[in-house]
């Protein structure tokens, strides 16, 4: 169950991209990257182009908490592996994004290693 408001995922499918990083262990941001995501039902959707060798990702990986950035203030979210979806979360990366290049990395088989549900804190 999402804790994201029906305004909320309107404008993060709207957006074209979100920043994103994770938590340090005195709970400070990590630096904000920009990445790209996808809403898919009621879900935050988001993957690492390049896998888990990628910098945000790892950051990320150390709590699998941190930050979500994409009109204000950062907001305190959670990280959860969920590749249960990824059909219909690669169908929305083609839909948002197109299909070149950038969008057949992120859904490479490398990248889906990565598929991270954003959830509110």
């Amino acid at each position: 169950m999402s804790d994201w408001t029906a305004a909320e995922l309107r404008q993060l499918s709207d957006v074209g991209e979100v920043r994103v990083a994770g938590r340090r262990a005195d709970g400070s941001s990590r630096t904000l990257v920009i990445v790209w995501h996808v809403v898919v039902g009621d879900a935050v959707y988001l993957r690492s182009v390049k896998g888990p060798a990628g910098q945000w990702y790892r950051g990320v990986a150390h709590t699998f908490e941190g930050f979500l950035d994409w009109s204000g203030p950062s907001r305190p979210v959670s990280f959860i592996l969920d590749p249960s979806p990824d059909d219909a979360i690669d169908a929305a990366y083609a839909a948002k994004y197109g299909t070149g290049s950038a969008v057949r990395a992120i859904t490479s088989d490398l990248a889906k290693e990565t598929t991270l549900r954003v959830e509110p804190r």
